[in-house]
C-alpha cells in the first residue's frame, strides 16, 4: 500500500486533564491513538499537516500507537514502531518502495491520554508492562510499509495485552 516519502514520526499530542473513560481500579486501560506521520519542514510538512486534518487518507496518512494508563500509578507508557532513521532520504525511499529498512520499537512515559484521536479498547490481561515487553522481544524490527509496520504492531500488541483482534479494522468501521 503507497505512503508518501514522509517520514514516521510522532508528532506532538494535545492533552487533557484527565483520562477519557473506563478506569479499573485493578487493570490497565490499553488506547490506541493515531497521530499525524511528520515531514521535514518546508511544503512537505506543510501538505502532510492540511491532510491529516482534514482525514484525507484517514488510514494512509496516520501513524498508530499503543497507550498503557498504568492502574497503580499516574502514568500513561506509548508503545510505538517506526524507522529507525526517519528523516534519511534513503528510509523515506524504502517506505515508498515498500522495501525493508531498519526499524525500532520506543517505549516512553507520556502525562495523558490524548483528548483527540484516541480510543479505549480495553483491559489489559496481566501485567501490562511485561506482556509488552514479551511482545516487543519478539517482534521483527524490519519495517516494511503495508507487512509489518506501525499498524501491524498495533494490532498485534493490543491482541497481546486484550485479546482484542484487529482494533484498526474495528476502529475505521
Amino acid at each position: 500500500m503507497p505512503i508518501s516519502s514522509l517520514s514516521l514520526l510522532c508528532s506532538s499530542f494535545s492533552f487533557s486533564k484527565d483520562s477519557p473513560i473506563n478506569i479499573s481500579p485493578t487493570k490497565d486501560a490499553v488506547y490506541v491513538a493515531a497521530v499525524p506521520l511528520r515531514a521535514a519542514p518546508g511544503p512537505a510538512q506543510i501538505l502532510l499537516s492540511t491532510a491529516y486534518n482534514f482525514n484525507f487518507g484517514y488510514r494512509h496518512l496516520r501513524h498508530y500507537v499503543v497507550l498503557i494508563k498504568s492502574s497503580h500509578h499516574d502514568q500513561v507508557l506509548l508503545f510505538d514502531f517506526q524507522p529507525k532513521d526517519s528523516e534519511n532520504i534513503f528510509a523515506a525511499l524504502a517506505v515508498i518502495s515498500q522495501r525493508k529498512l531498519p526499524g525500532v520499537i520506543l517505549n516512553r512515559e507520556i502525562r495523558r491520554i490524548p483528548r483527540t484521536r484516541c480510543w479505549f479498547v480495553g483491559f489489559s490481561k496481566g501485567n501490562s508492562v511485561e506482556i509488552a515487553n514479551r511482545f516487543n522481544q519478539n517482534w521483527s524490527t524490519d519495517l516494511v510499509v503495508g507487512t509489518n509496520d506501525c499498524r501491524h504492531y498495533t494490532n498485534g500488541l493490543v491482541e497481546s495485552l486484550t485479546g482484542e483482534e484487529n482494533v484498526l479494522e474495528n476502529l475505521k468501521n
